[in-house]
């Protein structure tokens, strides 16, 4: 017997009920995405206040929270959904934010490890990111307080907390001690 499973859309998971807000759309797939614990919850605020502190300060462009989704391909739709993520201002379009998902992706993506995220489903969501055009993505382990820099064509960059994350030339001026994530 054979079965086949139906592709879901990037449009279809938006209008899922709650607009499919704890799913992600991995190659028309559904993923099922668990609440946030609280340390996740609070790294990935310490991460998007000192982020948007910076570039607001410096009219970089704009941050993003709470699981804002991506559209990262078509046919079939991968809809990732980041802790954080940033957007440069030239690359906004002039009327704004869309209402639904970005039809870009972001020139950064920050992940938070959850403690149920398998090493192969963070890989293939760095990998989707930067196949995508996404310039750096950081994933951020809560158990090892660390941050690994992911950047297209290099080898990942690991950071303690006793290191200083830079925004290179993604989040231009950016600096910040990485144990400023985890307090």
């Amino acid at each position: 017997m054979t079965s086949t499973t139906k592709l879901v859309t990037a449009d279809e998971l938006w209008r899922m009920p709650g607009n499919g807000r704890r799913h992600e759309l991995v190659r028309g797939g559904l993923r099922m995405m668990a609440p946030a614990g609280g340390d996740h919850g609070g790294i990935a605020n310490n991460i998007a206040y000192v982020l948007t502190s910076h570039v607001k300060a410096h009219r970089l462009g704009q941050v993003f929270a709470a699981e804002t989704g991506y559209r990262l391909t078509r046919s079939p739709d991968t809809v990732r959904g980041a802790d954080v993520s940033f957007i440069r201002a030239d690359r906004i379009p002039a009327e704004g934010r869309p209402k639904g998902y970005w039809e870009i992706p972001p020139d950064l993506a920050v992940e938070v490890l959850s403690p149920t995220d398998t090493v192969e489903e963070i890989e293939d969501k760095v990998d989707d990111y930067l196949t995508a055009g996404t310039r750096a993505v950081w994933v951020v382990s809560p158990k090892r307080r660390t941050v690994a820099i992911y950047r297209p064509g290099n080898v990942p960059v690991i950071l303690s907390e006793r290191d200083t994350v830079d925004g290179g030339d993604v989040v231009v001026g950016f600096r910040c001690p990485v144990s400023e994530f985890f307090t």
